[in-house]
C-alpha cells in the first residue's frame, strides 16, 4: 500500500553513488576530536583530564540534566587536550581530543544479553541513557527522554522511519538490508520499554530489498504479530515525523505539538539499531554508520567510521576526490548543513557527509518575490512560506509570528521549487532565531 501526505517534492534521488554498496569498515583513527555537544540540550561535562588514559567506548562525557546525553571515547589512548575546535553545530565547540594507544580492551560486553525481555522498561531505559544514544536521523534529541513520555500522553503506536527520503543518502537503506532481524528486535525493545503492541516500520518504495529482508525477518520471527512494514511513496519529505505520521496512520500533529500528542513515538532505524546494541551489549554510541558520496568522490559508498573522525581523515582513507568540492554538506543536500572545513568531526547526528563539484552548485542573487504559489503548493505543513519569507526579510516579526513559523520543518522544499531562487528556508529559520530572542 502506497501512501503519502500533501505537499512535498521529488527531487533527483542521486543515491546510485552509494546505494547497494555494503558497509565497510574506516581504519581507527590516530587522533579522534569528540564534541561533548553532540545532540539537542545541554552539553556533557568532561569527566576525563588531559594525560588520563581511557578505554574504547568509556564515558568521558557525563550527561547535565535531564535533556543531555552521554558522551564516550571512540577509540583507546590518552587524553591530549580538552579545546575548542571546529565542529558541526559551532564554529568553536569544546571538544575531548584523544590520541591512539595500547590493546583494543573494550567495555562492550561480547556476549548479548538475551534475557531482556524478562527485565523492566526502566532497566532497558537506564542501559539507553548510560550508552548515550541520541537520536542518528540528523536531530540528535537524547533517546531517553523521547522514550519517557509523560504519563499523561497515552501511546498507542511505535513508528520507525525507514524512509530515508533525503537524496544521496544510503545508509538507513543498507541498514535495513543488512540487518534486518535486528532492526526488528530493536524495535521489539522499545514496545517493551513503551508498554506498546503496535509498530510500524515505514519504507518508501524505492526501497523494494529493504521491504524484502524486513518481511522475511518478520516472518522468520515468533513476534510477527507485532511489527508491521507499510511500503510509502517516494516523495520528499516522507521521512519528516509529521509527514510520517499523516502517511501510515493518517493523524494530525496539532500546530505547535509534538508525535505523543498524536499517540506516537517515532524512531530512526538508525537509532534502532543502536538500541538494541546497548540493551543486548551494553555499547555505548563510539561508532556508526554514513554514507560518503557525490560524483567527485572516488569510492562513494556506506562506512562505518568512529565518532569524533575528522573528515580530512575519512577522505584520505577513501582515495579522496577527483576535483576540490564547492560545496561540502553533512547529511543530505536538502536538510544538511554546510561545512567549511575538512576538520569538523563526524557526531553521533551525522548520517552521511555529501561532496558537490563545482559544476553542481549554482550560486546566484535571489530576486523579488513574484507570488506564484509554487511555495506554498509543496509545503508540507501547509504554511505561507513566501509570505514568512517576505515578512523576515523586512523585519516584520509581527506578522511573521502570526504565520507559525515554528511549524516550518525546515525541509527545503520552498527555496527548491522557488523560480526566483530566494533562501525561502533560511528566512524562515532566522524568523524563528529572531522571534526566541524575544521571548
Amino acid at each position: 500500500m502506497f501512501r503519502g501526505f500533501k505537499g512535498g517534492i521529488h527531487p533527483p534521488e542521486n543515491k546510485h553513488f552509494s546505494g547497494g554498496k555494503s558497509f565497510s569498515n574506516l581504519s581507527v583513527p590516530h587522533s579522534c576530536f569528540i564534541p561533548l555537544q553532540q545532540h539537542i540540550g545541554k552539553p556533557a561535562k568532561p569527566v576525563v583530564e588531559p594525560g588520563q588514559s581511557v578505554e574504547e567506548g568509556q564515558l568521558i562525557g557525563s550527561s547535565d540534566g535531564f535533556i543531555s546525553a552521554n558522551v564516550h571515547s571512540s577509540i583507546p589512548g590518552k587524553v591530549v587536550e580538552i579545546r575548542e575546535h571546529p565542529t558541526v553545530y559551532t564554529p568553536f565547540g569544546q571538544c575531548v581530543v584523544i590520541e591512539t594507544g595500547g590493546a583494543f580492551a573494550s567495555n562492550v560486553t561480547r556476549e548479548p544479553d538475551n534475557t531482556w525481555a524478562e527485565l523492566p522498561g526502566e532497566e532497558l531505559l537506564g542501559r539507553i541513557r548510560e550508552c548515550g544514544i541520541v537520536g542518528l536521523g540528523g536531530a540528535a534529541f537524547p533517546t531517553m527522554v523521547k522514550l519517557s513520555p509523560p504519563r499523561n500522553k497515552v501511546i498507542d503506536t511505535l513508528l520507525i522511519n525507514g524512509s530515508e527520503c533525503e537524496p544521496y543518502l544510503t545508509v538507513d537503506d543498507m541498514l535495513l538490508r543488512t540487518y534486518p532481524a535486528e532492526i526488528i528486535e530493536g524495535t521489539r525493545i522499545i514496545l517493551k520499554i513503551l508498554g506498546v503492541k503496535r509498530a510500524v516500520i515505514g519504507v518508501e518504495k524505492n526501497k523494494p530489498d529493504a521491504v524484502r529482508a524486513l518481511k522475511q525477518a518478520i516472518s522468520a520471527s515468533r513476534f510477527r504479530e507485532k511489527v508491521e512494514i507499510w511500503t510509502l511513496k517516494t516523495k520528499y519529505p516522507q521521512g519528516a515525523e509529521k509527514q510520517l505520521i499523516k502517511a501510515v496512520l493518517n493523524r494530525e500533529v496539532p500546530s505547535g505539538g509534538l508525535p505523543m500528542d498524536a499517540a506516537v513515538v517515532v524512531q530512526n532505524v538508525g537509532t534502532v539499531f543502536a538500541i538494541r546494541e546497548a540493551v543486548l551489549f551494553k555499547k555505548s554510541l563510539f561508532e556508526r554508520y554514513i554514507t560518503v558520496t557525490g560524483a567527485i568522490v572516488n569510492n562513494p559508498g556506506n562506512y562505518k567510521v568512529r565518532i569524533g573522525t575528522r573528515i580530512s581523515d575519512i577522505l584520505r582513507e577513501i582515495g579522496g576526490l577527483t576535483e576540490e568540492p564547492a560545496k561540502i554538506i553533512m547529511g543530505g543536500p536538502m536538510c544538511g548543513i554546510s561545512l567549511n572545513s575538512l576538520e569538523v568531526p563526524v557526531v553521533k547526528g551525522t548520517s552521511g557527509v555529501l561532496f558537490l563539484g563545482k559544476n553542481e552548485v549554482d550560486v546566484v542573487d535571489y530576486r523579488p518575490c513574484i507570488r506564484c504559489g509554487r511555495c506554498v503548493t509543496v509545503c508540507p505543513s501547509g504554511l505561507l512560506p513566501c509570505d514568512l519569507c517576505n515578512a523576515v526579510e523586512k523585519n516584520q516579526l509581527q506578522i511573521a509570528e502570526g504565520l507559525s513559523p515554528f511549524d516550518c520543518i525546515m525541509c527545503g522544499s520552498c527555496t527548491y521549487v522557488c523560480p526566483s531562487r530566494r533562501p525561502i528556508s533560511h528566512f524562515i529559520k532566522v524568523g524563528q532565531q529572531r522571534l526566541r530572542k524575544l521571548k
